[in-house]
């Protein structure tokens, strides 16, 4: 049995917020669920919070050249959900992208499956002195490697 590809990441720490939303502790048994005509109102559905999915974007890039399918299945069996495959392996022609943005300031290549059902990046040329960041205060990376540009926003 294999790592998986993702980690959950540290949700109690201090000053670290991961879209936390309101309870339904907090809206049962309102004036406004009480009046409609429902006879109960829904719990809503999970939410997954706390996931970090790097390990799996580190797993596509080195998998760079191979065989799409083997490495499809592969990351499918060692993930919670098959969905973030797709947030940077481009399905259609029309969603290919140079790079990919995750999170606030990790940028990774875009991928593709060729005519020979290869995994193959969309611009092998990009790197990371080609990205200029979005603000001065954040880290910003391209593929794990730091943005060697700097900001070129004036200060407010």
């Amino acid at each position: 049995m294999k790592e998986p590809l993702y980690r959950r990441v540290n949700t109690r720490a201090r000053f670290v917020h991961h879209n936390h939303g309101g309870d339904y502790r907090h809206q049962r048994n309102t004036k406004r669920e009480r009046d409609s005509d429902l006879p109960r109102g829904s719990m809503g559905g999970r939410k997954r919070r706390g996931l970090d999915y790097t390990p799996l974007f580190r797993f596509l890039l080195g998998k760079i050249g191979e065989d799409w399918d083997e490495v499809r299945d592969e990351a499918a069996a060692r993930l919670d959900s098959p969905d973030p495959i797709y947030w940077l392996v481009a399905r259609q022609s029309q969603e290919r992208r140079d790079y990919v943005r995750i999170g606030e300031a990790s940028y990774y290549s875009g991928l593709y499956i060729d005519d020979d059902n290869r995994l193959q990046v969309v611009n092998p040329e990009l790197g990371a002195d080609d990205l200029e960041p979005a603000c001065p205060c954040c880290t910003h990376t391209f593929n794990g490697v730091r943005f060697t540009r700097k900001d070129q926003h004036p200060p407010l």
